[in-house]
């Protein structure tokens, strides 16, 4: 498939609104099919039984296959349940009618599934493209200007910001790629999709400074797509003379019909590929700064609750974390078949993977910094993500907690997150100035 139709953006726009006008033409056509009681009555009924239908499916598909791996927007029970009611009306329109009715019906039912997926797409805003949602990626190699020190040198003793000065000529945006070469797997062996890098325009001028790190993981279903950290991360370098972190978003699914947990399972050693693979051959090869303090966890949704598990876990390595909507602890959606499956009924195994109760056993943290943000309106991981809060504030760590204004459990507060998160993380990374202190009374 050509790459400028993969690029289509599907979330608003001439594509979006394009398919939105021809599935309503030809609902409507589908409609009027003659003018009677009879007639109307009966679409009605069509049109009732076929929402119903609808609902009935994407109740089981969530609540008893559990293919989205948790709650689904609430823009899906009105889509699923709209165009298996249109779909149904379309059948109908098959019987008693003349030949291009029934072509035309043939056709609109395509078209009614489309603009369903193409609607709940759009209310979640996380697959922006067209081969984001296929899960094909475009991105191109990007070459990773590995500095080629071997240990690298220990991190300077001055914040960035007090030694950058943007050469003329920096590029003002950052670089977004796959890796070249490629992260490796040599250690785990889990079969992840390519990871992809941002450099913000600091670390693409000749002598670049070191910078902070961030290792990111997204959500589920869900790729290792770096553009909106990459488009946060633009606006925060554009306010701070191109200095920001480098970003390496990875993936921690490998299938995205599936969720390892970020844990070794029989579903892949992710955590070994996290912690012995990704991050230090990213502390190796990237012009990265090496310290805790400088080196940030990430994630969204299914990759936010791994956040906050390597940055509880792990504050040796990760002395920030940035969790975003995050699941509460692994398998939270499905624990029972979880505890049955993973941890074969050990429940105490299970706990100690809890991020609250490794929070807990390992306080307290001297020196880690967490950011956990969730959407206003996000009722489903709010609670949970307050509880993570709480208990890494109970366990010593520098806590925000951020609700983000009118988000949901989509693109606005991802990106909403992320603005929040950079904007705390900002002088502990070293990339402006400490927040003046008040005077005191």
């Amino acid at each position: 498939m050509p790459g400028a139709v993969l690029d289509l953006v599907i979330v608003e726009g001439p594509v979006l609104i394009t398919v939105y006008v021809v599935a309503a033409v030809l609902f409507v056509y589908l409609l009027c099919r003659e003018a009677s009681i009879g007639w109307a009555m009966t679409a009605i009924v069509v049109l009732v039984v076929g929402a119903m239908i609808g609902g009935a499916l994407l109740w089981a598909t969530v609540n008893v296959l559990d293919l989205f791996g948790g709650p689904v927007a609430d823009a899906a029970w009105l889509w699923v349940p709209a165009a298996s009611g249109a779909c149904l009306l379309a059948v109908w329109n098959l019987w008693r009618s003349r030949w291009w009715r029934k072509l035309i019906a043939l056709i609109a039912i395509p078209v009614f599934v489309t603009t369903a997926v193409l609607g709940v797409n759009a209310a979640y805003g996380i697959d922006r493209t067209l081969g984001d949602l296929l899960g094909i990626s475009t991105a191109k190699p990007l070459d990773i200007r590995d500095p080629g020190v071997d240990p690298p040198p220990a991190d300077p003793a001055e914040p960035v910001y007090t030694t950058w000065a943007a050469p003329e000529g920096m590029p003002a945006k950052g670089e977004v790629g796959t890796p070249a070469p490629a992260v490796p797997n040599t250690v785990s062996g889990f079969d992840a999709r390519p990871a992809e890098l941002y450099l913000p325009p600091a670390a693409l001028v000749e002598n670049p400074p070191r910078l902070p790190l961030v290792i990111m993981m997204m959500g589920q279903p869900g790729s290792p797509d770096a553009t909106f950290i990459a488009d946060v991360l633009d606006e925060f370098a554009a306010a701070h003379d191109g200095l920001a972190p480098i970003a390496l978003v990875v993936d921690q699914l490998g299938d995205p019909r599936k969720d390892p947990l970020c844990l070794d399972t029989d579903l892949g050693k992710v955590e070994t590929y996290v912690m012995q693979d990704v991050l230090p051959w990213a502390k190796l090869h990237l012009n990265v700064l090496q310290g805790a303090a400088y080196t940030t966890v990430a994630g969204y949704s299914n990759g936010g609750g791994c956040a906050a598990y390597f940055g509880s876990k792990y504050p040796e390595s990760f002395g920030n974390l940035l969790a975003i909507a995050p699941t509460e602890y692994a398998g939270v959606e499905h624990r029972s078949e979880t505890l049955r499956e993973v941890f074969r009924g050990d429940q105490a195994a299970y706990d100690a993977v809890m991020p609250e109760n490794i929070m807990a056993a390992k306080a307290p943290y001297p020196d880690s910094t967490a950011v956990f943000a969730v959407g206003e309106h996000d009722s489903a991981y709010k609670a949970g993500t307050r509880r993570l809060a709480d208990a890494a504030t109970a366990a010593g760590m520098t806590v925000t907690f951020f609700e983000v204004p009118g988000g949901d459990h989509g693109a606005s507060t991802l990106t909403g997150g992320l603005e929040e998160g950079f904007a705390v993380l900002a002088p502990r990374l070293g990339l402006e100035a400490p927040p003046e202190e008040p005077p005191a009374e």
